[in-house]
């Protein structure tokens, strides 16, 4: 099983350049990380595809625009 840190899935989206839609981004983190791959943070743990993105939305690090979403590497948080 792959532990990979919430900052990775908000690098892939920086990356990307892409807005995404939450089923959009859902289907390119299982096809980057895998489908058996779980995320954590700082304050949680243990989350998949669909987790990782409820609480990165939660938390505030997404950006809305028209076409969708994506994030900012101010949005990053650095502790």
């Amino acid at each position: 099983m792959n532990r990979i840190h919430g900052h990775e899935v908000m690098e892939m989206m920086i990356k990307s350049g892409k807005a995404y839609t939450a089923d959009g981004l859902k289907n390119e983190i299982i096809e980057t990380f895998g489908d058996e791959a779980r995320f954590y943070t700082c304050s949680a743990e243990n989350m998949n595809a669909v987790e990782i993105i409820r609480f990165l939305s939660g938390k505030g690090k997404f950006i809305l625009s028209e076409e969708g979403f994506n994030t900012d590497p101010s949005k990053i948080c650095d502790h």
